[in-house]
């Protein structure tokens, strides 16, 4: 591997890609702690804790993440980044606001499907024991 400047970051959710670009530094925390990573950095793959994770980008400015449960791996210059629930911005002091308000309607859109589930789940069993019994 030669040696690097820069990454190639990727951050994805199951329904859309939240970021991708260049970036210089990330910092996030797994189970065990808090840690950096830089383009030359070992590769590598661990799961993450529910944070914010930090992007350096290449002009020197920060985008920050706040990320659900997540998995990171890095292999060469490139770190790919999967995350069932993430919210991306420019501000750390709004983003809490940010992910407050987007983690909360994710929770309701869920609840609602679960809940839409559990009814065709209930009309299902209701039609097979209509099936299983003797006609008259």
């Amino acid at each position: 591997m030669t040696m690097a400047t820069d990454m190639s970051v990727t951050l994805r959710l199951p329904t859309r890609t939240l970021y991708e670009g260049r970036v210089e530094h990330i910092a996030a925390v797994a189970p065990n702690g808090a840690f950096g990573i830089l383009p030359n950095h070992i590769d590598f793959v661990t799961a993450i804790v529910p944070c914010v994770l930090t992007l350096r980008l290449t002009d020197g400015t920060e985008k920050f993440c706040g990320l659900d449960e997540w998995l990171l791996v890095k292999k060469g210059h490139k770190v790919d980044v999967i995350a069932l629930r993430g919210v991306l911005g420019d501000d750390l002091g709004t983003l809490q606001d940010t992910v407050e308000a987007s983690f909360i309607r994710m929770d309701e859109e869920e609840r609602q499907a679960r809940s839409a589930l559990s009814r065709l789940e209930a009309n299902m069993v209701r039609r097979f024991a209509e099936l299983q019994r003797p006609f008259s």
